[in-house]
């Protein structure tokens, strides 16, 4: 418009035409920048100071350094600033797609060895229980919606020690299962939990679990695929017996048979030839009492 009035085209024709109102334009004329503009653009500024200076911080804590400089904004502001922007903490995992590596390791991998032929593989073996536990997490479908599992295995007994199952793939699934481990098994300091690297076992609370419960972490490595072959096999024993059954209308029928069977027919009824033909909850009781004995 203000093209066709320099041109010589009245504003009121220009307006008339394009059914437009007068008053929003002149308004804009008097003021091209709008005062709520103006302080969208000091938020920004803070937030990417703050982030410049932390890039670890995600965008709560970005939110609460610019309230500190002086630049007052709800978190849910600082979250829509800072993801137009693409300020993503370091620590996180910001949408990507398929074709996007994962992000990098915050653990070594300390199940990976290098054999005499210079060949590296993975050994997933234990001598007592809570020496070596190995995590990860695995979705289907149901009528509602997805339903997530993230399970503990302990490699000496193969037992299911914890896990968790929500609608949601956030790092509190992994950080439950966890718990839920550290609970059903007591002194566990010493533990190393393996596991990729998923953003929920590299997430900050996973860590400080960890770290909580004097655990080791340890994280398998890019295009390797056994880093963590032995819980992916438990992962394939559910699609076959469970999953893959049935279609399941709701979440909470899935998440009943998914307890089910990890504890009736897992734990004690499937019997694993390396076990020497015992179920977990057998091995664990044989192996206790043994070791019970002995001392």
């Amino acid at each position: 418009m203000t093209e066709l009035a320099a041109a010589g085209i009245p504003v009121t024709v220009t307006c008339r035409v394009l059914k437009l109102s007068r008053q929003p334009y002149y308004r804009w004329l008097a003021a091209p920048i709008t005062s709520s503009e103006v302080v969208a653009a000091y938020r920004a500024n803070a937030l990417f100071d703050a982030h410049k200076d932390d890039p670890e911080f995600g965008h709560r804590l970005l939110a609460d350094e610019a309230r500190g400089a002086g630049e007052a904004m709800a978190d849910r502001t600082a979250w829509r600033i800072a993801s137009a922007n693409g300020w993503f903490s370091a620590f996180g995992k910001p949408k990507r797609g398929k074709s996007r590596r994962p992000g990098p390791a915050v653990h070594d991998d300390l199940c990976e060895v290098t054999d005499e032929d210079g060949r590296v593989r993975h050994v997933f073996e234990a001598d007592a229980a809570n020496e070596l536990w190995l995590t990860d997490i695995t979705e289907h479908k149901t009528a509602e919606g997805k339903v997530y599992l993230c399970a503990v295995k302990d490699v000496f007994s193969g037992r299911i020690v914890g896990y968790s199952i929500d609608s949601r793939m956030k790092s509190r699934l992994a950080v439950q299962a966890l718990e839920n481990a550290v609970q059903m098994r007591g002194d566990v300091a010493g533990c190393v939990v393996h596991s990729d690297r998923g953003s929920q076992f590299r997430s900050r609370k996973f860590r400080r679990a960890l770290a909580r419960h004097r655990m080791i972490g340890s994280m398998g490595r890019v295009g390797s695929s056994g880093d963590n072959a032995a819980m992916e096999s438990f992962f394939a024993l559910l699609q076959k017996n469970v999953l893959d059954r049935r279609s399941w209308t709701t979440r909470e029928q899935l998440r009943i048979a998914i307890v089910t069977w990890i504890e009736r027919t897992y734990h004690r009824r499937r019997r694993q030839p390396r076990l020497g033909r015992l179920t977990p909850l057998e091995f664990e009781i044989i192996m206790n009492t043994t070791a019970a004995l002995a001392a």
